[in-house]
């Protein structure tokens, strides 16, 4: 059994690949397995990744026949994962050397299920440290703590799934892989699942991921249709908050992130194709009549009047666009 398996799905990144490769080769170790997906790329970056198999220790690569995204791929190597540890890397971000190893030490030291951390942000050439937004470190604590308070940035709002590494009992209990098929915010459900329902976590500064930030070809900077997954990803965020046993304290934190985050896509929309922006203006109307009314209303009324109000008229809105009476 590996001690430690790393799940990294590749899709059209044939610029960035050899990166990551070379980093994840100065990381490898005799009990490490690096399970390389590629979800059906077609830039040559499978032929990277064919010649990573055997010059690559520990390499496992899995191919798709149809692109699945990325949710869709990291299952697939959670599915052939066999280490006794998981931990992701995307197939465009890159790893400082020995990362890994210190990595593992941490997790295997605290005893905790999961272990989150912090991270580089790269764009172009400008370096930021991000952090995790927690303050108590290098503790186990109870990751269902780490929710609140709703109006300020906790650690279900990192929600990168490479900042961090994870105990196997966490596949075993069914928490750690991702709603299927969600090309967009495949992450938040993910996080908060993990949040409300994984028994022990922590937080330690480690740093050596480094996350590319701003890539033309990455999803978040396409305006396609795809970028509406975010709406079922913050469905299923909501609706497993209302289902908690503490959904009372809850549900704000959920309801306000969702608006947050439909905010920032209408404050964007003309990055998005004509007919994909008008899809976004109803699917968000929906969204926000679907939420639970007395958790919105008390979340519209604490936030900035510039967002409320633009959040209170997309409610009204009727089906068809038109609003109706208030």
């Amino acid at each position: 059994m590996p001690k430690l398996s790393v799940i990294v799905p590749f899709y059209n990144v044939r610029q960035y690949a050899p990166d990551t490769l070379r980093s994840l080769r100065a990381n490898a170790r005799d009990d490490f397995e690096f399970i390389l997906v590629d979800d059906c790329s077609s830039d040559g970056t499978a032929d990277l990744l064919a010649r990573a198999e055997s010059e690559l220790p520990g390499a496992v690569l899995v191919r798709h026949e149809r692109n699945g995204g990325l949710a869709t791929a990291r299952n697939t190597g959670i599915d052939r994962a066999r280490g006794e540890y998981l931990t992701f890397l995307d197939g465009d971000d890159w790893l400082a050397p020995g990362y890994y190893e210190r990595l593992l030490a941490a997790i295997e030291e605290l005893g905790c299920d999961f272990v989150r951390t912090d991270h580089v942000q790269c764009t172009a050439r400008a370096r930021v440290v991000h952090r995790v937004p927690h303050g108590r470190r290098n503790v186990s604590l109870r990751p269902r703590d780490a929710i609140l308070p709703a109006h300020r940035s906790t650690s279900v709002d990192y929600a990168y799934a490479w900042a961090g590494v994870y105990h196997r009992r966490l596949v075993d209990r069914g928490l750690l892989h991702f709603t299927d098929g969600l090309r967009t915010a495949e992450d938040r459900p993910w996080i908060w699942r993990l949040h409300r329902e994984a028994e022990s976590f922590a937080v330690t500064g480690l740093l050596g991921v480094f996350y590319r930030r701003g890539v033309a070809s990455s999803l978040t900077q396409i305006g396609d249709v795809r970028q509406l997954d975010f709406i079922r990803a913050f469905d299923e965020v909501v609706a497993g908050a209302a289902e908690d046993a503490d959904a009372a304290r809850l549900l704000p934190k959920a309801v306000r992130t969702y608006c947050a985050i439909i905010s920032h896509h209408l404050g964007s929309v003309e990055r998005f194709e004509p007919a994909v922006a008008r899809k976004l203006k109803a699917m968000s109307a929906a969204a926000l009549r679907r939420m639970p009314q007395g958790a919105l209303d008390e979340v519209l009324g604490s936030m900035d009047t510039e967002r409320a109000t633009l959040l209170r008229r997309l409610r009204r809105r009727g089906p068809q666009g038109a609003e109706v009476a208030a």
